[in-house]
């Protein structure tokens, strides 16, 4: 490994633990002040417009996009913009969120009478517990740092990963606090590979008509047709009451023509798994997909608690959603 690799090395591991023990300190400073911020949030009947310049200004987009997908509406309000009418998007039951490494940051400064004039609650994120910002705010969090990452000290670096820190864990504080699910979750997600893997069984099985479904006394002439009609190389096989009795697969198929001199004299009864692999509806349909890999199988039944069919959901409708 040559010199200027052993520098770089050492410059990313420096840098990194600095930001880690920077994230540490401010884990180590967290007070009441800290749920004073997420009581005042929690209360919020609007949104939360946070606000910053520059790097701050960046990580503030950042905390915004978390609390809007964890179940807090929030807006980015660029602090340069807003003392040129932008403020004008904040409403009488919006909260602030203020981010500044100096607390001296003169563009947040000048709007803060525009927050107060509205009444509006303000939460600080400063890295000067003293600053004018810190101390007109109704609760600030103190995200200082011993020193910046950068070789100058100048590059906003360790300050950045703090402050960025301070966002989750307000945004995750919110979230258990509001009671939000996974349910929630999905809704905000409904794209993507984080919505994908929060879809349930329920969102991809085939139900009514595309069920194939058949009863115990149906011929086995009469099971193929529905099998083929349906095309997803299966029927299920309902008693008198209408719930699952069995399954009757291609593979089932193949194994009575084998064993079977005249297998379209039989009834689905005679032909039938009589142990079918089942899931609810509510299951994640990662849970599913790992379920038939495991099984070797390529269709599960979906069931309710008394075993009626709800419908059928087929490896092909997972692999269609490339969400593994």
């Amino acid at each position: 490994m040559s010199v200027v690799s052993d520098a770089s090395l050492a410059t990313a591991i420096r840098v990194l633990e600095l930001e880690a023990e920077a994230v540490r300190a401010v884990s180590a400073r967290l007070n009441a002040s800290f749920v004073r911020a997420v009581d005042i949030a929690a209360s919020c009947t609007g949104k939360i417009a946070v606000t910053g310049m520059g790097k701050s200004g960046i990580i503030c987009k950042k905390i915004a996009a978390t609390l809007s997908s964890t179940g807090s509406p929030a807006i980015f309000l660029h602090a340069a913009e807003a003392v040129h009418g932008d403020v004008g998007q904040l409403g009488q039951s919006d909260v602030v969120l203020a981010v500044s490494k100096s607390g001296e940051t003169s563009e947040i400064l000048q709007i803060l009478n525009v927050i107060k004039r509205l009444g509006l609650p303000l939460i600080a994120m400063s890295g000067d517990p003293n600053s004018t910002l810190a101390r007109l705010a109704d609760v600030n969090l103190d995200v200082s740092v011993a020193e910046e990452a950068c070789p100058f000290g100048l590059a906003p670096t360790t300050s950045t990963a703090a402050a960025l820190a301070m966002g989750d864990a307000l945004a995750m504080a919110l979230m258990e606090r509001k009671g939000f699910r996974l349910e929630d979750f999905a809704h905000f997600h409904p794209a993507g590979s984080i919505g994908k893997k929060l879809l349930r069984v329920g969102d991809l099985m085939h139900r009514g008509d595309a069920i194939p479904i058949v009863a115990e006394s149906t011929p086995m002439s009469e099971v193929i047709y529905e099998m083929s009609r349906k095309t997803l190389g299966m029927t299920a096989v309902a008693d008198a009451n209408g719930k699952l009795s069995g399954v009757i697969s291609d593979g089932d198929l193949r194994r009575l023509l084998q064993r079977s001199p005249d297998p379209l004299r039989l009834k689905a009864s005679e032909c039938m798994t009589p142990t079918p692999k089942t899931i609810s509806a509510e299951q994640a349909a990662t849970a599913a997909l790992a379920k038939m890999e495991e099984l070797k199988i390529t269709s599960l039944v979906v069931v309710d608690a008394g075993r009626n069919v709800l419908g059928v959901i087929h490896i092909h409708d997972l692999w269609r959603t490339q969400m593994f």
